[in-house]
């Protein structure tokens, strides 16, 4: 249990949360991290700021995405129903990882507008309990989960021969999660602080971590048992353990970023409450993703095995595209939060106009990319042709709104690093809810499959424009108030 033993002033202004943002100085004595001032994002050119900050992130990510491909390529040499099998479990394990991205959003916008206005001493205390949270949670998400594989994906549509399979590989995976979330969650505030090189060395070396275990343990390599599916998941697990390991000591170390974890409950629940303040909505917005695409795995399950498969191949390429996305977004965040707690409108507003810029452009260049070599690079996962056909023709389709989405990505992230997180469930809930399963359900009735694809796009593409408008005017609002 908690010991009373931390400083009373901490406990006061965590509780100044409600005063959204972020009130209050270092104590006395409290020493800011090393890299600090090196990391302030609240000077200095914006885009420059937002390059030097992604560059290393999205390194980071190329070699996660890169690694979970060859993940699923290692997967696809068992044949074509374990393929499907894997990508039954898609929506579930980005359900899981939404709610972990709920967690590292609410700790990385509490954290960055703590350093935005110099109190490290409460940055170091929302670190400590936002990754206890975490742990918490994800052991009961891991129960859960092992307790209802067969109805769960009874109900996504997977058939008795797969079941099996999916056990192999959930029954296995599910443990990674409350590895992932104390990884995640204490690696999101480090990214808060400014510093997102770190963050790239450890998720590659996971990366790479993976890569070596994933052969060996799918297919029985240098003496070990060949597990199939289970390997994949085993791998997973075990490259991520190690590397948690390694993130707790070193940090522990080098790096003054924890609390002690011997705090008033007072204190652990407030800040608890106002990391989920952010973190609740950000879950609900990530989770809403997910749940569609569970959707679409059931209705792109009617037209068989195969078309599940070929979903699931589009779905483990389409990341590594994104990845440039996933990376603005990450450090958005920050940079948001760190300059709205220091007061810096006209510099979100800059921001933004960046962010529109890069995202519209490189969407525009991944359009012709994709388009082009789509056909062999599916082609690297499976020879099957009912499988390529599906994966080509959603990666063809899909990737002319992926500008758009990025711009969605960002502008959720920049709400959530100005602790608004309510225009991000609305515009998420919205482009699902209202848009998307709407134009799904039509789509499939008038053009089967393609149209289901056809409405990841409108959608998309309309929801970037209304986040766009929505960003601009919660900004120039914020700069109003704070006039008056």
């Amino acid at each position: 249990m908690f010991i009373a033993c931390f400083p009373a002033p901490v406990v006061d202004r965590i509780n100044t949360f409600d005063a959204w943002p972020i009130l209050g100085r270092a104590s006395p004595g409290e020493k800011p991290l090393a890299e600090s001032k090196k990391n302030d994002l609240t000077t200095g050119p914006v885009g420059a700021h937002l390059r030097r900050q992604g560059t290393p992130f999205a390194l980071g990510l190329v070699a996660i995405f890169s690694f979970d491909a060859a993940d699923m390529f290692f997967i696809s040499r068992l044949g074509n129903a374990p393929l499907a099998a894997v990508s039954f479990a898609l929506p579930l394990i980005w359900l899981t990882y939404g709610i972990g991205i709920g967690f590292e959003a609410g700790a990385a916008s509490c954290v960055s507008r703590a350093v935005g206005k110099g109190d490290h001493g409460l940055a170091r205390r929302l670190t400590t309990d936002t990754m206890t949270l975490a742990v918490i949670s994800a052991l009961m998400l891991t129960l859960a989960g092992l307790l209802t594989i067969a109805p769960v994906f009874s109900l996504l549509g997977a058939t008795p021969e797969l079941m099996p399979l999916i056990h192999d590989y959930m029954g296995t995976w599910y443990w990674v999660v409350p590895l992932d979330m104390a990884l995640w969650t204490t690696l999101a505030t480090i990214r808060a602080r400014g510093n997102t090189l770190f963050e790239s060395k450890v998720i590659t070396a996971a990366a790479v971590l993976n890569l070596v275990l994933d052969p060996i343990l799918i297919f029985g390599l240098l003496g070990a048992p060949a597990l199939g599916v289970k390997g994949a998941a085993l791998a997973t697990v075990l490259a991520t353990a190690i590397l948690l390991l390694f993130t707790l000591v070193y940090l522990a170390r080098t790096q003054d970023v924890y609390a002690s974890l011997l705090a008033p409950l007072k204190t652990v629940l407030a800040s608890w409450r106002h990391v989920m303040h952010i973190g609740v909505p950000a879950m609900i917005t990530n989770a809403i993703i997910p749940v569609s695409s569970a959707i679409v795995v059931a209705m792109v399950a009617t037209y068989g095995v195969d078309s599940v498969a070929g979903y699931g191949v589009a779905m483990r390429i389409e990341p590594m595209f994104l990845l440039p996305f996933y990376a603005l977004s990450a450090v958005t965040s920050p940079f948001f939060g760190q300059n709205f707690g220091a007061g810096h409108y006209d510099r979100l507003l800059e921001a933004r106009r960046v962010i529109t810029r890069f995202s519209l452009a490189f969407g525009l260049g991944l359009a012709v990319l994709l388009i082009l070599v789509s056909k062999p690079l599916t082609g690297l996962f499976s020879s099957d042709a009912a499988i390529q056909d599906v994966a080509v023709h959603y990666l063809r389709i899909v990737t002319l709104s992926y500008g758009a989405y990025g711009l969605v990505m960002s502008v959720n992230a920049a709400f959530n690093g100005m602790g608004k997180p309510l225009p991000g469930v609305v515009i998420s809930g919205c482009r699902v809810i209202v848009v998307f399963l709407p134009l799904a359900f039509l789509g499939k009735q008038l053009f089967g499959l393609y149209g289901l694809f056809g409405a990841t796009l409108l959608s998309n593409l309309l929801l970037g424009a209304v986040g766009f408008a929505w960003l601009g005017y919660q900004v120039r609002l914020a700069r109003e108030n704070r006039a008056a």
